[in-house]
């Protein structure tokens, strides 16, 4: 039987495979700090600090997986593009990339990032665009997908690298842009922008979630991104949502500043995941947006948000 491990099972991307890789028939072993409040009867749920290498060997050897889908990190909002705990990911990465082919593993998928790009390109595409991270995340992110990539070479390991660029949907933290645009203008309140000329490529979580599971099914190897494939305009993306919800008058363009270390274009060249993964977004920005709208309604009828 296909067995998979998956790291930060109750974050922002890795609770929405958890159905997915049951519908593809896999054993579902979840692994995160905390545990959601409801869990479901048919997945495993382990409550296990990864930085507890001790532990996190013994579960290794416990369950012995087939597959790792690990996307669990540091990724306090405002902190971690900087924070020296990056550091210690790589490291509980690492360990744990270890204990995994130690133990049979045999398909390994992780989360990268954009930010491993030299982001003065814009358009970033696998084979050409150089890797020349600005930030610590970044630096750190491509250093363990480099080490990835030569363990699986030295011992055979299957392995791919999912570099994931915009994303929105439900759970998203609410002072980023998608959601807190949603927020204020569902609580009446100004929805203060920046000028929103930057064009970016965004896909729903959801989306996201289901890329990674065709990535950890495929025999695709190495890093491939995960993205939309269509560019957007922060402008046009927050016209959407004051779209679905009548708040055009509440939208505040260049109300904030932009800092200088943010790039006017970012895309991503999405060739390998559609043609060679053979996977396409089940969402529109339309239809990813209204579900996300819906979510966050539901959030703020059960309790409101601050």
């Amino acid at each position: 039987m296909k067995k998979v491990l998956v790291t930060g099972a109750n974050g922002f991307i890795g609770r929405h495979t958890i159905p997915l890789l049951i519908k593809k028939g896999f054993e579902v072993h979840c692994v995160d700090i905390k545990l959601p409040e409801l869990r479901e009867s048919y997945t495993c749920w382990h409550q296990i600090d990864l930085m507890d290498s001790e532990k996190m060997m013994k579960l290794m050897s416990d369950i012995q997986p087939t597959h790792l889908l690990h996307f669990a990190w540091f990724a306090v909002p405002g902190e971690y593009w900087t924070s020296t705990e990056n550091i210690r990911w790589v490291q509980a990465s690492l360990s744990l990339l270890q204990a995994f082919a130690n133990n049979g593993g045999k398909r390994v998928v992780m989360a990268g990032t954009c930010a491993e790009y030299d982001w003065d390109y814009g358009y970033c595409s696998e084979k050409v665009t150089p890797l020349r991270p600005a930030t610590l995340y970044g630096v750190c992110k491509h250093s363990l997908q480099m080490i990835l990539s030569a363990f699986s070479k030295q011992t055979g390991l299957s392995s791919a690298w999912g570099r994931i660029f915009s994303l929105y949907g439900p759970y998203e933290y609410p002072k980023r842009l998608v959601s807190s645009v949603i927020l204020n203008l569902l609580q009446n309140k100004t929805a203060p922008c920046s000028h929103g000329n930057q064009i970016r490529d965004f896909l729903y979580v959801e989306d996201v979630a289901d890329a990674f599971v065709g990535l950890l099914e495929s025999n695709v190897t190495g890093p491939v991104n995960i993205a939309s494939g269509v560019p957007v305009t922060l402008k046009e993306l927050v016209y959407k949502i004051a779209n679905c919800l009548d708040g055009y008058k509440s939208l505040k363009l260049g109300a904030i500043p932009i800092p200088e270390s943010e790039p006017p274009v970012l895309l991503a060249d999405t060739r390998i995941l559609f043609q060679e993964v053979g996977w396409r977004p089940k969402h529109n920005l339309e239809e990813g947006m209204e579900e996300t709208i819906a979510w966050w309604k539901s959030q703020l009828k059960a309790s409101p948000v601050k």
